[in-house]
C-alpha cells in the first residue's frame, strides 16, 4: 500500500489537472473545486504512506477555561523557519518528506503559487472535527492561498459568511478532491469540518500554504 522509490506523482500517474472542476459562486470568494484531482486508488496509496509515516501529534487547547485535547491530530511540513501559530500552538516545521514534495509540486501547478508549507489533519472518525475559522494569520500574508487535499472518508465541509449571516454553502470533500481558496476569501467567510455521527473512514487533509 506504500509508495515506493518507483511510484512518483508525474506525468504516469492517475492525475487528472484536466478533470471537471467548478468555480463556487459565492459572493466575496475564489473558490475553485476539483472534486477528482487523484483516483480512488492513488488516493488510497497515499493516505495509507501518509497516515503511517508522518509524526502526528496531538496538542491541547483551551476552551471556555477548559483545557481538552485537539480533536483531531496534527503535523506541520515546511521550509526551515516557517513555524506557524493559531489558537495558541506553535508549530515548528518538519522537513519535507519526498512524497510531500511531489504532491507540493502538484498544487503549486494547480495554484500557480509555490506553496512553502503545509498543515496536515488527520481525522480518525465522526468525532474528530474543526471548529469555525478563517486561515487569516498575518503570516499567511494579505490574501492567503489555501490549497485543501482531501484522502479517505469523505466529510461535509462547510462555509458561512462573516458578515451577511444568510450566505452559507457546504461541500462534500471525497477521496482525492482539492479545494483552492484565495483572493479575499478568508476576509469574508469561515469554514469548518463539524463533527457527524455517521460512520465514516479516516480522512486526511493537507492544506498548502505560503508563510511569509
Amino acid at each position: 500500500m506504500w509508495l515506493d522509490s518507483t511510484d512518483k506523482l508525474d506525468a504516469s500517474q492517475p492525475l487528472s489537472l484536466t478533470s471537471l472542476y467548478s468555480s463556487l459562486q459565492l459572493s466575496d470568494a475564489d473558490i475553485v473545486f476539483y472534486p477528482s484531482l487523484f483516483n480512488e486508488q492513488y488516493s488510497d496509496r497515499l493516505l495509507a504512506k501518509l497516515t503511517q509515516t508522518i509524526d502526528w501529534r496531538q496538542d491541547w487547547i483551551t476552551v471556555y477555561g477548559r483545557s481538552l485535547p485537539q480533536p483531531r491530530l496534527t503535523a506541520w511540513v515546511g521550509d526551515p523557519g516557517k513555524a506557524y501559530t493559531y489558537s495558541g500552538i506553535t508549530m515548528q516545521p518538519s522537513g519535507w518528506t519526498e512524497t510531500l514534495i511531489d504532491l507540493k509540486a502538484t498544487v503549486d501547478a494547480i495554484a500557480g503559487v509555490a506553496f512553502n508549507s503545509v498543515l496536515l489533519n488527520l481525522y480518525r472518525d465522526g468525532n474528530d472535527s474543526m471548529g469555525w475559522h478563517s486561515d487569516d494569520e498575518p503570516e499567511l500574508g494579505q490574501n492567503p492561498v489555501i490549497g485543501s487535499l482531501s484522502l479517505g472518508g469523505t466529510r461535509q465541509f462547510m462555509l458561512r459568511h462573516k458578515y451577511q449571516k444568510a450566505l452559507k454553502a457546504k461541500l462534500a470533500l471525497t477521496s482525492g478532491s482539492f479545494l483552492l481558496m484565495q483572493g479575499t476569501t478568508q476576509h469574508y467567510w469561515q469554514h469548518q469540518v463539524p463533527k457527524t455521527k455517521r460512520a465514516v473512514s479516516p480522512r486526511l487533509n493537507l492544506t498548502f500554504r505560503v508563510m511569509c
